[in-house]
């Protein structure tokens, strides 16, 4: 057994045995960070199998925004506990016979599976360089279209955050800024003085 395989057992069971913590915890945020390390042991075993570019992305996008996201969510929320567990029992059978379905069909798709060896590939040629060349040749329709629908919902995030009603919206008019003189601003107003009595 070489360095290599060593290493890729040791984050396999990492990545089993808190995935495994990431339902078992009963604190929503020990959860969390649990499935963080999940995510970071997945990643070292897709470094390993010289995928690079998936592990970096699963660091980057999964670890790096959205896990730390539903860490702070979880933490401003505050979640009850106790009430979360409440509705448990009732659904624990659907839950079971869910998992039993993924299991069958799990174990029918690995003995079914016929797995082929993959051509070797030059060395110069990197993962990364190899899937943006499917990208931009194969999938640039594909790829065009997940950018577009990236756009849509940017400005439609954008739209409700600024919807408020128009009389509660401040502008600024330059044109009617312009017009103005002092006199329409400044006013003297002539008065009597006052005797003071100290």
């Amino acid at each position: 057994m070489n360095f290599e395989l060593i290493i890729f057992y040791f984050y396999a069971l990492v990545a089993t045995l808190s995935a495994l913590a990431v339902i078992l915890v009963k604190n929503p945020v020990h959860s969390a960070l649990n499935l963080i390390l999940c995510f970071f042991s997945v990643a070292a075993i897709w470094i390993l199998l010289e995928a690079e570019f998936l592990g970096l992305v699963l660091i980057l996008v999964y670890v790096g925004a959205v896990m730390v996201l539903f860490l702070f969510v979880l933490m401003m929320l505050n979640l009850n506990i106790k009430e979360l567990k409440e509705g448990f029992v009732q659904h624990l059978p659907l839950a079971i016979l869910s998992a039993g379905i993924m299991l069958v069909q799990t174990i029918l798709l690995f003995f079914n599976i016929k797995i082929k060896t993959m051509p070797e590939i030059s060395s110069n040629i990197t993962n990364s360089k190899q899937l943006g060349t499917l990208l931009y040749s194969e999938y640039l329709l594909q790829f065009e279209i997940a950018g577009v629908i990236l756009l849509v919902a940017i400005i439609a995030a954008i739209g409700l955050t600024i919807r408020k009603k128009p009389k509660e919206n401040k502008y600024q008019n330059p044109a009617e800024q312009v017009k103005s003189h002092k006199k329409d601003r400044l006013k003297i107003v002539k008065m009597k003085t006052e005797d003071y009595d100290g």
